[in-house]
């Protein structure tokens, strides 16, 4: 008998030994953000359903609030243990300063933190933390669990009104989600109905877990449901729901019903119960009072199966015996992981050294410069083409690049449709992004029209010289041409520079990527990267500025005055135009000397002064031989002087003359604006940053050196940073270190009981 004894007794404490060590190991993998597989519960429900109720009567004791609304705003992880000589719960709450320490704390003290926590939550902007509060249980009727109780998930009414409480439930199954992500987690889906074909949790349940294969399905308020049925067949559905509302691949098979009393313990009137005795006891007669309902309403006992689905202590004996089976199994798979953790930890506390060792003048100057050099290196690569920076983080498509660095809009405000430009859809940065933007500014800009002119615009332009009241047309339609160029670029020009500069700074985060991949990134020296981005940003800044300044001198000196010289590219066409013109208008009025006269005139006559073209084009718009056109010219002369110097009546003809010389204007300007705004971008804007950008910088950080290495690298609180690091990382290895050795002892047991 002392033999078995002995055996029982290093069973219990071989298997508490395994629990402490989970616990460890979920603390460890909250506090470093690690994959480890520490097998937990995690609670998840509606508000309303009783989850907080239930967890505390698997506790065995309160400790939390309960009732309607709001009451965990932070997930609560419970690691509970069976301790027979603790009579009253002993509680310890984890350091949130040192995730390695644990505080005692009384019941009333732990529910105060609770309590405090939810009202600082809900005054915040998110209003939930995912962050856990972590408390460790010792007590005479707690089980060997890790519970993690998690917010109530909120269904909100639709409506304006009801903004507030939507954008509460979408934080609340954000976070909530994000917990049941974890593969290792048990999720003890709560429902509280009484027809298994409404689907509340686990609607939102089966997003991440589809088959229900680590879901235990938990109906809470069984006291309530028992007296809604009328029939005992309803009974026997709610029981054994069929296949086709709840597929029986749940973990455990079926589901578990539960009932918790609703009573509080305390000391005032409004308290029912005077300890957590009577609170457990309450919670034992309740279950055996739900058996004796559910049998009175079917008309037969129950049976052993059924029986083992009801109450909190067939689902607190079941979680416990579940969890027990997943320690065990995972036991091997945890202590590689913690090796590698271990490795990790070392090679990080050994890179912290090295790095307080060169902390002198000399040695960071050199990383200083050779940070320098690395830098310009990737830029230089992302402007002539990589593929090393994932484009799904760093590419920008055509709309994405509009809506951050602007759109060319011209004067109406419409859009150029970007499925007509190349490679629109493709997600693009450094060179590649510059050249697709480019081309769409071409694009754009070359199809632009000459906009509209009316007859007032003619008329206004027509105005009068200082030394005579005579018309000019030829100054005519070069006012009205360049100012219609310069409405139209000048927009064009502003939005241009914003859209490259959009694209040359995006260069900064996609170095500072390729640097961290490359493991040449100075982390740490946050000090000197801000003034390498500085300086950077500065300089492209500057740089566009100075451009954008050049290519508007260029469009103000060609929208100031017209040389001819620059529109003859389209003089042949013109003068068709004319020519053609002249004919019809003879045909059509040509009893109007006048306007014959004025619609042979051109901007090849106000630029050619010889006779032989005034007497060929007063012969085509005529339709006479050369011979009648020579007894003519000089009626011709006077006709065209009296129309063009005397006669202030906008006829047709002048007025097509006018819009045919505003068009050629208006497109040699187009013309001339492309090609110069092109060349001096990709000249005075992409050119320096290769060969100007790298000598600034370097005159900057050496400038700095000079002056105060200080304020280049914030040595003195580096040096703090470090050391905190330092420490850190130290106890850090000390953790892991000693749960290491803890899993390897359990694991050493657990392959020698196997060999007995």
């Amino acid at each position: 008998m002392e033999l078995v004894s002995s055996e029982e007794e290093d069973a219990r404490e071989e298997q508490q030994c395994l629990y402490e060590a989970y616990n460890e190991l979920h603390s460890l993998a909250q506090d470093l953000h690690t994959p480890f597989d520490a097998p937990a519960v995690l609670v998840v429900g509606h508000q309303t359903d009783g989850k907080s109720a239930l967890v505390e009567a698997l506790m065995g004791f309160q400790f939390n609030h309960v009732g309607g609304g709001t009451k965990t705003r932070r997930p609560i992880t419970l690691h509970m243990k069976y301790e027979p000589q603790c009579h009253s719960p002993n509680c310890y709450l984890l350091s949130d300063i040192d995730p390695s320490l644990y505080h005692p704390k009384s019941l009333p003290q732990i529910q105060a933190y609770i309590e405090a926590e939810n009202v600082r939550l809900e005054h915040e902007s998110y209003q939930f933390s995912a962050k856990e509060i972590i408390i460790k249980v010792e007590y005479k009727y707690c089980p060997n669990l890790t519970i993690i109780d998690t917010p109530g998930l909120i269904a909100p009414a639709p409506g304006r009104k009801n903004r507030a409480l939507q954008a509460q439930a979408r934080a609340v199954e954000s976070l909530v989600r994000a917990k049941m992500q974890h593969k290792e987690f048990i999720i003890l889906c709560l429902e509280d109905c009484s027809d298994w074909s409404n689907a509340t949790t686990r609607r939102i349940v089966m997003q991440i877990d589809p088959e229900l294969s680590r879901t235990v399905i938990v109906s809470t308020k069984l006291d309530t449901r028992i007296p809604q049925f009328a029939r005992p067949s309803d009974v026997e559905v709610f029981l054994s729901p069929p296949a086709c509302t709840l597929d029986s691949c749940i973990l455990g098979d079926s589901p578990f019903f539960t009932s918790v009393p609703s009573g509080r313990v305390g000391s005032g009137s409004d308290s029912l119960y005077r300890s957590n005795d009577e609170f457990k006891q309450a919670v034992c007669f309740r279950e055996i009072e739900d058996v004796a309902s559910l049998e009175e309403k079917l008309g037969r006992p129950l049976s052993k199966q059924e029986r083992s689905r009801i109450g909190v202590s067939k689902l607190r004996f079941f979680l416990e015996e579940l969890l027990q089976k997943r320690y065990i199994r995972s036991v091997p798979l945890i202590i590689p992981l913690l090796e590698k953790q271990y490795r990790s930890a070392t090679r990080k506390l050994s890179d912290i050294n090295q790095e307080l060792s060169t902390l002198d003048e000399a040695k960071l100057k050199e990383k200083g410069r050779a940070f320098h050099d690395l830098f310009l290196t990737k830029l230089s690569l992302l402007l002539k083409g990589t593929v090393v920076a994932p484009p799904d983080k760093f590419g920008e498509t055509l709309q994405d690049e509009r809506i951050n660095g602007g759109a060319f809009v011209g004067a109406d405000g419409v859009q150029f449709p970007p499925k007509l430009i190349p490679n629109a859809g493709m997600r693009l940065y450094g060179g590649a992004q510059y050249h697709r933007a480019m081309a769409e500014f071409r694009f754009v800009v070359g199809g632009i029209k000459c906009p509209p002119i009316t007859r007032e615009e003619i008329v206004n332009a027509c105005g009068v010289e200082d030394i005579h009241d005579g018309t000019n047309y030829s100054r005519t339609a070069c006012v009205i041409a360049v100012a219609k160029a310069r409405d139209t670029f000048e927009p064009f020009l502003h939005q241009l520079g914003s859209r490259l500069l959009h694209i040359l700074k995006r260069l900064l985060p996609i170095s500072v990527y390729l640097l961290q991949k490359d493991d040449e990134y100075l982390s740490g020296h946050e000090v000197f990267l801000r003034r390498v981005a500085s300086a950077f940003n500065n300089f492209a800044e500057s740089t566009a500025k100075s451009c954008h300044e050049k290519c508007a001198e260029d469009l103000v000196s060609t929208t100031r005055y017209v040389s001819w010289s620059l529109h003859n590219k389209s003089r042949a066409g013109l003068r068709q135009f004319l020519d053609s013109f002249g004919g019809t208008e003879n045909s059509n009025v040509g009893n109007n000397p006048t306007e014959n006269v004025l619609s042979q005139t051109s901007p090849q006559e106000k630029e050619d002064t010889k006779p032989q073209t005034d007497v060929k084009l007063s012969h085509l718009a005529s339709g006479t031989d050369s011979s009648t056109s020579n007894q003519t010219t000089e009626t011709k002369l006077a006709d065209l002087l009296d129309s063009t110097l005397w006669n202030r009546r906008l006829a047709p003809s002048s007025e097509r003359i006018v819009y045919g010389l505003v068009q050629q204007i208006f497109h040699g300007i187009r013309e001339y604006f492309l090609v110069s705004t092109e060349l001096k971008f990709n000249c005075f804007l992409l050119m320096p940053i290769v060969d100007k950008l790298p000598a600034l910088i370097r005159e900057d950080l050496e400038s700095a050196f000079e002056d105060d290495l200080d304020s280049v690298f914030d040595i003195t609180n580096l040096q703090n940073s470090l050391d905190q690091q330092k420490r850190d990382t130290e106890i850090e290895l000390k953790r892991i270190k000693r749960l290491k050795e803890k899993f390897k002892m359990i694991h050493e047991k657990l392959i020698l009981h196997q060999a007995t």
